[in-house]
């Protein structure tokens, strides 16, 4: 029979000063990435010849910044276990504007590439600021504070890569300098403002074994209590990036999307994140219980996915998207379960651990995705197998059901015992 004890609770509610700091970290951040979303592509091909070169080029600085997202963010998020989360946050946000920097005054794409490698290494600010949340919450209402990053993260894509647009018609370069100087600010309000959250008699032991990202993601594999969630998250991760790295080209092939109309579908996505994640939360987990909540929003995704992959006219896909609420509630419940399943002084660890999951995604899921659309690409705009990389996704989702549904039945069956 598993040990079910609670665990220790980390404090008596949530300080919404400190919350508001994390908020704002992710918020800025994401802000400042969504900014650069529509013109990096375009500032690609300044430095290239053909648009195969440019696709080819523009992938590759992806997986780079994700193969190194991958590497360090778990080394940060274990270091954040040792020293404190203020002082990683604050590197994080320091690289990230240097990144910024590097990439508005990069002369070649090998400087491209530098500004890629400084906006991995510094990419902790989720995976930290999540930790930072879970120091500072109830065991009860930690899927809620992750709730509200999630909005916070949300919030950065509804500004960020219609505002990005807006300013890169003025000069491709603007965009990086607006995202530098947000960086700075958040850093300079970190400095001055934003207490530690992580007191020296719950820090933890700083190994080598806990910087290594595979040794992260094969301790996450051996802990046999989350095992199964663990697959889960991977899953429902893996079909969100081929999603989110084959979406514009889709709609280009299918309906003859504009970027302004990506942009469009892109706030819609971040609203309707928002609302859930920031104002509905707390009534789902309330009505629903986190567990069925999780069930429920992958149901959801996975329905929507199939229909996305369908959809014969373009005003389809925001219909899909708004009907689409309860799949926003998924992530933070599942990672609500999973933290309360982890001791204080790793919650570092996990969510550098699980963030590594989304970096792997990255690095992986555009190559698989633009291989399998450039399969379907020369096809008719009407016929169904376009839409292949959202059957794939919707695949990968009623997976994550069939797992998460046993590894629920199979606890429940246990605590009972």
């Amino acid at each position: 029979m598993n040990d079910h004890r609670p665990l220790p609770q980390v404090a008596d509610a949530v300080s919404p000063g400190k919350l508001n700091f994390v908020l704002v970290c992710v918020f800025i951040d994401m802000l400042g990435i969504g900014l650069i979303v529509p013109v990096l592509p375009i500032l690609v091909g300044e430095f290239v010849t053909a648009r195969e070169q440019q696709t080819m080029w523009y992938g590759t600085l992806g997986a780079t910044f994700g193969l190194m997202q991958f590497i360090f963010m778990p080394m940060l998020g274990a270091i954040s276990d040792r020293v404190g989360r203020r002082p990683v946050l604050l590197y994080s946000m320091a690289g990230m504007s240097l990144n910024f920097l590097a990439t508005a005054w990069a002369p070649n794409l090998a400087c491209l590439f530098i500004g890629r490698v400084i906006g991995g290494m510094s990419s902790a600010s989720m995976s930290v600021a999540s930790a930072y949340a879970s120091d500072i919450s109830t065991h009860d209402n930690r899927a809620r504070s992750f709730g509200k990053i999630g909005a916070a993260f949300g919030l950065g894509f509804i500004a960020g890569p219609m505002l990005g647009g807006l300013l890169g018609g003025i000069d491709l370069h603007l965009p990086f300098y607006v995202a530098a100087i947000l960086s700075a600010a958040n850093f300079v309000y970190g400095w001055f403002y934003v207490p530690e959250s992580l007191p020296e008699s719950r820090r933890g032991k700083f190994k080598l074994t806990r910087v290594n990202p595979m040794a992260g993601l094969m301790k996450l594999a051996r802990r046999q209590d989350i095992r199964g969630l663990v697959i889960v998250y991977t899953l429902v991760t893996m079909g969100q990036m081929m999603l989110h790295s084959t979406w514009v080209l889709y709609t280009h092939f299918r309906f003859g999307w504009s970027p302004a109309q990506n942009g469009i579908a892109l706030f819609c996505v971040g609203l309707a994140a928002a609302v859930v994640q920031a104002g509905l939360l707390g009534v789902l987990i309330r009505r629903f219980g986190e567990v069925r909540l999780s069930l429920l929003g992958l149901t959801s995704g996975c329905i929507t996915y199939i229909l996305y992959g369908i959809a014969t006219e373009g005003w389809m896909m925001y219909v899909f998207i708004l009907c689409n609420l309860l799949a926003f509630a998924a992530g933070p419940a599942l990672q609500g379960i999973i933290s309360k399943a982890t001791p204080a002084e790793s919650q570092g660890e996990l969510m550098g651990s699980l963030q590594s999951i989304g970096s792997a995604g990255v690095i992986v899921m555009p190559l698989v995705g633009g291989v399998l659309l450039g399969e379907v690409s020369h096809l008719p705009a009407n016929d169904w197998r376009i839409g292949a990389t959202f059957f794939v996704s919707a695949a990968m989702q009623a997976a994550a059901i069939f797992v998460a549904w046993r590894y629920f039945r199979h606890r429940h069956v246990a605590m009972k015992a």
